[in-house]
């Protein structure tokens, strides 16, 4: 449910919620619903009417870079040079991951709260294993990197890259490892 769908109120309080979570997970505060609906300053039941779980509030707050992502997925696949494609959905993926503290926790979920969020991590799995299939068939990347091999990876960069400083220090940091990696899987 989105507040667009809500009453007036109940939309405000759906956001407020939202606003509140975003900023508790962007602290590293773990999601308890009894301390957003202190920290929004609504009753309990307010908060679970509109998300039953933490698990429902953090994949709601994960949602908009997930759409992001995926949208970007797409358009990479309509880029003719399947090399720049992969390369710059893997890039704007791990600089999502280094900036948005929820995608983490979200996507390594074994199991979703939502079903849009299945949705997206399909949809986002789908493209990424797509677009690497173009790569590796335009014999830019090694004929044996698979898809269950690139997400480890990048999961590495992303912990790597999270260990600096300030969010932009963090993104430099993963470009320049991402670089690393992709040279290394680049056919020569």
């Amino acid at each position: 449910m989105t507040a667009a769908r809500l009453r007036k109120d109940a939309a405000r309080n759906w956001e407020r919620i939202v606003a509140v979570a975003r900023d508790l997970v962007d602290e590293g505060t773990p999601l308890q619903l009894n301390d957003i609906a202190r920290r929004a300053r609504m009753g309990v039941g307010t908060v679970y009417r509109h998300f039953p779980t933490a698990e429902a509030l953090l994949e709601t707050v994960a949602t908009p870079s997930l759409e992001a992502l995926a949208a970007h997925g797409e358009q990479a696949l309509a880029d003719g040079d399947p090399g720049r494609a992969l390369a710059g959905f893997l890039t704007r993926t791990i600089e999502a991951q280094v900036t948005d503290a929820s995608l983490s926790p979200v996507t390594a979920a074994p199991t979703d709260a939502l079903p849009r969020t299945t949705e997206l991590k399909r949809t986002l799995s789908s493209v990424g294993r797509q677009l690497l299939e173009r790569a590796r068939d335009a014999e830019v990347v090694r004929a044996d990197l698979t898809s269950d091999d690139l997400v480890p990876l990048m999961c590495g960069i992303a912990y790597a890259a999270n260990v600096h400083g300030t969010p932009a220090v963090r993104v430099e940091t993963a470009r320049r490892y991402l670089t690393s990696l992709l040279e290394g899987l680049y056919v020569r």
